[in-house]
């Protein structure tokens, strides 16, 4: 059983930049995982902010938030990182992180990873 464990986020002002890291237990490494970040706002349904496939080029965004929001990962570290730069008020909400073994096809599907981070809140404020 893999476990992701989410840190950083919590809150800032519109304009501001926020970085979420996600570090997997146990033996996982995120090398041998498509990663993505997902996003739920409040009384809506969970949405896909970005993925990285194992090949390193590899990564998509959701439309609000490119040029805003990089995703990366350093294998050395074992670890997936999420930096949110100039954040809006929409970008409230709790995030997930998320790896996946599946083809690299359409990775911003919810239902093709299996294992999920705890979550954690950004709320990002007028």
């Amino acid at each position: 059983q893999v476990q992701l464990l989410q840190s950083g986020g919590g809150l800032a002002q519109v304009g501001e930049s926020l970085r979420l890291s996600c570090v997997p237990s146990g033996w996982a490494v995120i090398r041998d995982y498509h990663m993505a970040w997902f996003r739920q706002a409040p009384g809506r349904e969970r949405e896909f902010v970005a993925a990285s496939g194992t090949n390193t080029d590899s990564t998509v965004y959701t439309d609000s938030v490119k040029g805003r929001f990089t995703i990366s990962r350093d294998n050395a570290k074992n670890a997936l990182y999420l930096q949110m730069n100039n954040l809006l008020l929409e970008d409230t909400g709790v995030y997930f992180c998320a790896a996946g073994v599946f083809v690299w096809e359409t990775p911003g599907e919810s239902i093709k990873y299996r294992y999920w981070g705890q979550g954690t809140q950004i709320t990002v404020s007028s």
